[in-house]
């Protein structure tokens, strides 16, 4: 049996096979991830954050999805700006805009790899600088390569890792969280105590203050039944004011029993100025001040 053309089919041409499900294309999802927003899928735009699990996202979408309150279930353990972390990132001098596909944006900053998704990369969440695994594995110091940070183990955040990377970071960032909130327990207890500390030495210092203002206490008879305690006799102000006033010689003027006439310091023309000398208690004429003519 032949067809048009001589050509004879083959089985699998003429019955239908089940059809086998389309492969993905790894390097092309790899190079998407590493460029593109997880939460938008928009071109990563700096400020450039990620977040406990390493996944890479624009800050700012990463903001305006927590101020809309609608955060994706994919991306629900981002619930403040606390789970997330600003990246320093490499900039690449080789890489041109117009050749997008040729060389990656950023590199590590230590040994100068492409970060395209070839090569695996980490982050540290203390400070957030980037590097390749391989650059971490060759320094074994616990500073930071960049900046001299101390980190520990659950700081080293993958970047873009597998589905069982996905795995240690979730145990990773549980760990750093309850680490955190441990931390932050014990500074509030230690400023309670130094809080309380101070309230009580302050209290300390007012009651002894106000014991020496106080004096010694006031002593108190035999101890016999219905003896009163003695009271120190405190003298009149006003009665030695008033003391001190009548020894005084110019106050003595003042007095009702004083007179000029009989003053022995007063000279005998400011005698004869009152009406108590001798020369005004023989005239006829009214006194110039009680004088009143419908009387004289």
């Amino acid at each position: 049996m032949g067809c048009d053309g001589g050509t004879i089919p083959r089985r699998d041409e003429l019955v239908r096979l089940k059809k086998k499900p389309e492969q993905k294309d790894k390097d092309a999802e790899r190079q998407f991830r590493w460029k593109h927003c997880n939460l938008t899928q928009e071109r990563l735009r700096q400020p450039i954050v990620m977040c406990g699990l390493g996944r890479l996202y624009s800050k700012q979408n990463v903001i305006e999805h927590l101020l809309e309150g609608k955060m994706p279930d994919s991306c629900a353990h981002i619930k403040s700006l606390k789970d997330i972390k600003d990246l320093n990132l490499t900039a690449n001098p080789a890489y041109e805009e117009a050749q997008d596909d040729k060389n990656a944006q950023y590199i590590c900053a230590l040994i100068g790899l492409e970060m395209s998704g070839q090569f695996r990369f980490v982050a540290l969440w203390k400070c957030g600088c980037v590097f390749s695994e391989r650059a971490l594995k060759e320094v074994k110091d616990k500073n930071c390569s960049v900046c001299l940070t101390p980190f520990s183990e659950e700081d080293v955040v993958i970047l873009n890792g597998t589905e069982e990377d996905m795995d240690l970071m979730r145990t990773r960032m549980e760990a750093r969280v309850a680490r955190l909130k441990a931390e932050k327990k014990a500074k509030a207890d230690k400023k309670a105590k130094s809080k309380e500390a101070t309230t009580t030495a302050t209290v300390t210092s007012s009651s002894e203050k106000d014991a020496v203002e106080a004096g010694p206490s006031k002593p108190v008879t035999g101890g016999k039944p219905g003896s009163a305690s003695l009271k120190p006799i405190i003298p009149n102000k006003r009665a030695l004011i008033s003391d001190k006033i009548g020894d005084d010689p110019t106050f003595k003027k003042s007095k009702q029993d004083y007179s000029v006439a009989k003053d022995p310091k007063a000279t005998a023309v400011y005698k004869s100025l009152f009406t108590s000398h001798d020369s005004e208690k023989d005239q006829k004429r009214a006194h110039w001040v009680t004088y009143n003519p419908f009387y004289n």
